[in-house]
């Protein structure tokens, strides 16, 4: 048990495998089946779903560039990395090209690059000392670090871009639009669909999907009202009798229809000088609701919240790869390949500033450590070393919360898909 405890330290501190030269490659049989298993799944995705299969593999491509990111960073500021893997847990295949071994991994979640040297605790031989990460500058152990999450908001820009050299730019409009519509409630049992636009209610058209509320709350449940719609540049009038919202929150009990609505989203091209300005200065906003979308994620009352169901809000609710697919499946559907992009962009953001929360097993947590030794180290003096075994006890507790996070979106996606 402490030999396990010792390895699954020194890998989560190091970054990378431990003793990789005694770790032997599955092969044969075992490696034959999981790599079909991994191929079947992906098969049977897109069998589901043309949109969430795209989206996983733009997924994969990304979390392969942000690995990509730091080997590139690391041979460039000269340190040595010993393994590039795609995937965690055993490995399934291998081969070597110099100092480096490529590989991929049984479990499909992450992927690594193997640096000599990240922390006190990490074994170098001494003919490699000099090419071991914590021997560096502060620059360049920057650079490395932080080439991951940069990655990530390159391949952001560059979706966005994209897009916007495309398709155009997607802008709103003062028209309301049906966005989904729930079955078993009013709106759906009268026939409203979504895409449908909203002319008006009860005579007045609302310009923004708080303005519709309002309109709707302003009845009683058991009223009804007149709805003129446009679906595909035909005008429809729905009388629908509105029932009571079953929803808790300050809303419960009130007048309901049973849709989400939304200002109606509109491509506007572009040229390519304005898709290129706009697909960084674009970026701000989605930055901004990232670093807010990471405070929110890592909260444990927001996860022990959803869990006990005193929390339905969907943009608190913690999700994983299979709720955001069953996402892009909608939004696929929806909007197109060129929304399916943007969403891939988005999820490119959060990733790149998730990553960056200084604390380990994160990135940032190896960039909070290097600007510390770089605060203590004084001019003309030996390089200050931190000792990461103080930090041992925060990284497992990271871990631990990371893990609840992930087993809780699993729940949440099967027994209460975000729809």
């Amino acid at each position: 048990m402490t030999d396990t405890y010792t390895k699954f330290r020194n890998e989560v501190m190091a970054g990378g495998a431990d003793n990789p030269d005694l770790e032997p490659t599955a092969g044969g049989p075992t490696a034959f089946i999981a790599i079909a298993v991994l191929v079947g799944l992906l098969i049977a995705l897109y069998s589901w779903s043309t949109w969430a299969f795209v989206f996983v593999v733009g997924l994969l491509i990304s979390i392969f560039l942000h690995e990509v990111g730091h080997f590139i960073t690391a041979r460039w500021t000269g340190m040595k990395a010993t393994q590039f893997f795609l995937f965690m847990g055993p490995k399934l295949w291998s081969f070597r090209r110099g100092e480096t071994e490529y590989g991929l991994r049984m479990y499909p979640v992450g992927a690594f690059v193997r640096i000599i040297g990240m922390n006190n605790l990490d074994e170098v031989a001494p003919e490699d000392e000099a090419r071991a990460y914590r021997n560096k500058s502060y620059p360049r152990r920057m650079l490395v670090i932080t080439a991951g999450s940069l990655m990530h908001l390159i391949i952001a820009i560059s979706l966005v871009f994209t897009v916007y050299s495309i398709n155009g730019r997607r802008v709103e409009t003062d028209r309301v639009g049906i966005g989904s519509v729930s079955t078993n409630y009013p709106a759906g049992q009268a026939g409203v669909k979504p895409g449908d636009i909203v002319v008006s209610i009860d005579g007045v058209q609302p310009k923004s999907a708080d303005e519709f509320v309002t309109a709707i709350r302003s009845h009683q449940p058991g009223d009804s009202v007149t709805l003129v719609l446009d679906r595909d540049g035909q005008t429809i009038t729905k009388v629908v009798g509105l029932g009571s919202n079953p929803n808790p929150g300050p809303g419960a009990g009130s007048a309901f229809l049973g849709v989400a609505s939304g200002n109606e989203v509109v491509w506007n091209n572009e040229s390519v000088v304005d898709a290129a300005r706009d697909s960084v200065f674009d970026l701000g906003p989605t930055l901004w609701q990232s670093i807010r979308g990471v405070a929110t994620v890592l909260n444990p009352v927001n996860i022990v919240g959803h869990l006990t169901g005193a929390n339905n809000d969907v943009n608190t609710r913690p999700t994983t790869v299979v709720g955001i697919s069953k996402l892009s499946a909608e939004i696929g559907d929806e909007s197109g390949f060129g929304g399916l992009l943007l969403t891939l962009a988005a999820v490119n953001v959060f990733v790149g500033l998730l990553n960056m929360f200084p604390v380990l097993p994160f990135d940032g947590g190896h960039a909070a450590i290097a600007t510390y030794e770089r605060l203590r180290t004084r001019r003309g003096r030996e390089p200050y070393r931190a000792d990461v075994s103080k930090m041992i006890p925060v990284a497992m507790t990271m871990i631990a919360v990371l893990a609840m996070l992930t087993f809780t979106g699993l729940y949440l996606d099967f027994a209460k898909p975000i729809r």
